[in-house]
């Protein structure tokens, strides 16, 4: 497929992550006012999206708390700083297990709910968007699996778009994007859809580009997408989504690092962006140009 490079482009920053990254730098946020300034700081930079998960205020541990989205969402809204909310809905379908022998039951550090409590904090919190991990995969654990049922993702689609909020699809290998397909064929998902192209994450689809445009044209021409690849490959992935007519994603969630041997923060990384983007003569768009692209509605703040 030929490519059309996306001279309008919006940045997603991905601001904290579930991943075991508290302690690796200074810069992750733990408590909500930490992930809320993060994200404030990162739109003041240039994201015109911030994508939020929640964890553990003193542990950092990765958290599904509604309480903690609640306090993240209000202080992010009542700061009134225009940025797209995108709230994570992946949590709950963590499956552990204690090693190959014991394969028969799962670890009681599992973490499975069912749908209605997955997607609780987005009927309540109600953000422009919200995540949809369209598929079950092995990651680098060695006896974890994101599991992600058919009915599971069906599920938890309808809620989403019974409550009003975008979609965005995770997309973490080809097969989820063909069952992303097959999601909008039976009406649960409002076409254009908008997805989110995950590189390199252990042991979906390698940050390669021969595998990036495979997924690039698994994506329906109509929908809209962006694209990330973790660690060291985030910056170069900013350019090949531009280049390949997509938006781009980056921030701690993916990556800690600014320059080798320098932790970074999500506004610095955001501010990287922009100078990527710039560069190659494209422009980054607003959070309002975003919602008219994506007809998303602004929401106000929450009512206490």
């Amino acid at each position: 497929m030929p490519l059309t490079m996306n001279r309008e482009v919006f940045i997603t920053c991905a601001v904290t992550g579930s991943g075991g990254t508290q302690d690796r730098s200074p810069h992750v946020p733990r408590s909500p006012q930490q992930i809320a300034d993060s994200a404030i700081d990162a739109a003041k930079a240039g994201a015109a999206v911030v994508h939020c998960h929640v964890r553990d205020p003193e542990s950092g541990a990765p958290s599904r708390d509604p309480v903690l989205y609640r306090e993240v969402t209000e202080r992010i809204r009542d700061s009134g700083t225009d940025v797209v909310l995108n709230l994570t809905a992946g949590m709950g379908g963590d499956l552990l297990f204690d090693g190959t022998e014991t394969m028969n039951r799962m670890s009681q550090r599992s973490d499975m709910a069912g749908a209605e409590e997955r997607v609780a904090h987005v009927v309540e919190c109600r953000p422009e968007i919200c995540t949809l991990d369209c598929g079950t995969m092995n990651f680098a654990e060695a006896d974890y699996v994101m599991v992600n049922t058919p009915g599971m993702l069906r599920d938890m689609a309808a809620r989403m778009t019974a409550s009003g909020v975008q979609i965005e699809i995770e997309a973490f290998d080809t097969g989820h994007l063909w069952f992303a397909k097959q999601l909008v064929a039976e009406g649960i998902i409002k076409d254009p859809v908008l997805v989110q192209l995950c590189m390199g994450v252990p042991w979906g689809a390698p940050d390669d580009l021969n595998t990036f445009l495979a997924m690039v044209n698994n994506v329906p021409a109509d929908w809209h997408w962006s694209a990330f690849a973790l660690g060291r490959n985030q910056m170069a992935y900013v350019a090949a989504s531009v280049l390949a007519g997509g938006n781009v994603r980056v921030g701690l969630e993916d990556n800690l690092w600014l320059d080798k041997g320098v932790l970074a923060t999500n506004a610095q990384l955001v501010k990287r962006a922009v100078g990527v983007i710039e560069g190659m003569g494209a422009r980054v768009i607003t959070p309002a140009e975003v919602r008219t692209r994506l007809n998303l509605e602004k929401r106000a703040p929450l009512a206490r």
